[in-house]
């Protein structure tokens, strides 16, 4: 199978889209952790140090789907100008190898959303302490 130029041109709109749901993850949840940073500085307690050892984790996960993200896109790049220039067959590797980079983000990214769900339920094991 022969890729053309524009084969790789359809990923640039869903790498887009991807990147401005990282950032936006990655926006969230800083505001997250400086909420976390004021309330556990007045009243520390046990729940708080489970999410933030969660949140740390989360952070470096989405660091790293960004990463991955930018390399994909970075590949994709390459892969179009590699096709325009002639080079079929490494543009066509580059064009593999940016797709490996995006299922890896977005593997690392299902990972996260998961971990997001344990962060919750800190807190719902937290309020059933309270409310018995």
């Amino acid at each position: 199978m022969r890729i053309d130029l524009t084969t790789p041109a359809l990923l640039f709109p869903a790498i887009s889209l991807l990147m401005l749901a990282y950032t936006n993850r990655f926006l969230g949840l800083a505001s997250v952790i400086r909420q976390l940073h004021k309330t556990h500085s007045e009243t520390p307690k046990p729940v708080y140090l489970k999410e933030i050892e969660n949140l740390r984790k989360r952070i470096r996960m989405i660091r790293d789907m960004q990463s991955w993200g930018v390399l994909g896109l970075i590949l994709c790049t390459s892969c179009m100008f590699l096709l325009f220039r002639g080079f079929h067959r490494i543009g066509e590797a580059a064009f593999g190898a940016s797709m490996l980079c995006m299922l890896t983000s977005l593997g690392i990214s299902f990972v996260e959303i998961r971990m997001s769900v344990n962060a919750l339920d800190f807190h719902l094991q937290d309020l059933g302490k309270h409310t018995l």
